[in-house]
């Protein structure tokens, strides 16, 4: 592990949209997230390791109960390495690489499910917690030692020019770093990312249960180029919180003195719940949050994954198709240059996150 500061060593955070050289994903299997029967989720994930495989390398982590169910499911088209976690995360508990140019290097940040004993969402978190020091030593990538700092990659997105965007209610939580101010947060993000100008969001997507992580409601397309979710419906509870981040984002420049072009990407039009079969399937252990039948999940489009070639982009089927085919044709227009690919994500919705959620980008130089 490494100790020293990125910042000083010459290493970034690049953007997500830069070239790869792989994404490391996690076999789904926790009861409480996927079900006692994980097969639909299981399912989503291997449709989009199968298509970030067309144009990148593909790491799968699976403990040794389930890497042999692991292996014949996704063995064709991904890495199985046998590094056992608490759920299957990748964004959250994964390294943040960063690069000089040539190489990248990870960044173990400090994990605790997204609150600790304030407001996380599991008890125990321990492996989750040693997964991105175990997989950069898998790979033989260098990796830096955040210390205490408590941080998930979900909860940042570089434009890989500087500019770091980040939500308020995540990162000013309670249950993640309380005894360091939001000038000391920033200090940390500014030497560990190598970024001058960080985007304070307001809000994210409303009943997020990771405090609002920034993946699911802003992203950077480009450099000065940002997609936000969003509503015009003034009665729903997200167009607030997304009124709040478009005012907010309108007064700001980035770190090179641009103004943002905002795209505004409408979430479904009607929300997706949780539903009795889904309440079925689940089986929580104690400590674990659990959700309730009826409970409006964070649906957003904003949640999609880059790979070389293509977006990778939720779809939540039923009376949202329309909903899923608006979205489809927005990123096509914004994003030409790119294959816009629709992943039926509802199964990783239910799990609590979307497909950024569950990916992690290794950008070039991190293989060697």
């Amino acid at each position: 592990m490494l100790h020293t500061l990125p910042a000083q060593d010459g290493f970034a955070m690049p953007a997500e949209f830069a070239p790869q050289d792989g994404a490391l994903l996690v076999w789904p299997v926790r009861p409480g997230s996927w079900g006692k029967n994980p097969q639909a989720a299981q399912r989503a994930f291997c449709n989009i390791m199968r298509e970030a495989a067309k144009s990148e390398r593909v790491f799968l982590l699976a403990s040794a109960a389930h890497i042999n169910e692991a292996s014949a499911q996704a063995g064709e088209f991904a890495t199985i390495l046998e590094i056992g976690t608490d759920d299957a995360w990748a964004r959250d508990i994964g390294p943040t690489f960063v690069t000089n140019g040539t190489e990248a290097r990870g960044i173990s940040w400090r994990f605790n499910a997204w609150g600790g004993f304030v407001d996380g969402l599991y008890a125990d978190w321990a492996q989750d917690d040693a997964a991105a020091e175990a997989f950069c030593r898998a790979i033989g990538a260098d990796c830096y030692d955040a210390g205490d700092f408590v941080l998930e990659g979900g909860s940042i997105c570089s434009d890989g020019e500087g500019t770091l965007l980040v939500t308020e209610s995540c990162l000013l939580s309670a249950g993640r770093n309380p005894n360091r101010t939001k000038a000391q947060i920033e200090q940390m993000l500014s030497e560990y990312l190598g970024v001058q100008k960080i985007l304070w969001l307001p809000r994210g997507i409303y009943n997020d249960e990771t405090n609002e992580h920034v993946d699911n409601v802003c992203a950077f397309l480009r450099p000065g180029e940002v997609v936000l979710a969003w509503t015009d419906d003034e009665q729903d509870p997200q167009y607030p919180l997304s009124r709040a981040d478009y005012d907010y984002l309108s007064r700001e420049t980035d770190a090179r003195g641009r103004k943002l072009v905002i795209h505004k990407l409408p979430i479904p039009d009607h929300p997706v719940r949780v539903t009795e079969a889904d309440m079925a399937n689940y089986v929580f252990e104690p400590g674990e949050d659990a959700r309730q039948a009826g409970d409006r999940l964070a649906a957003s489009y904003v949640n999609f994954y880059f790979t070389n070639d293509a977006i990778l982009l939720p779809q939540f089927g039923g009376e949202n198709a329309p909903s899923d085919a608006r979205a489809v044709e927005i990123m096509r227009e914004l994003c030409p240059e790119r294959r816009i690919v629709p992943i039926d994500s509802r199964a990783i919705l239910v799990g609590g996150g979307n497909i950024h959620c569950i990916t992690q980008q290794l950008p070039k130089g991190v293989l060697r």
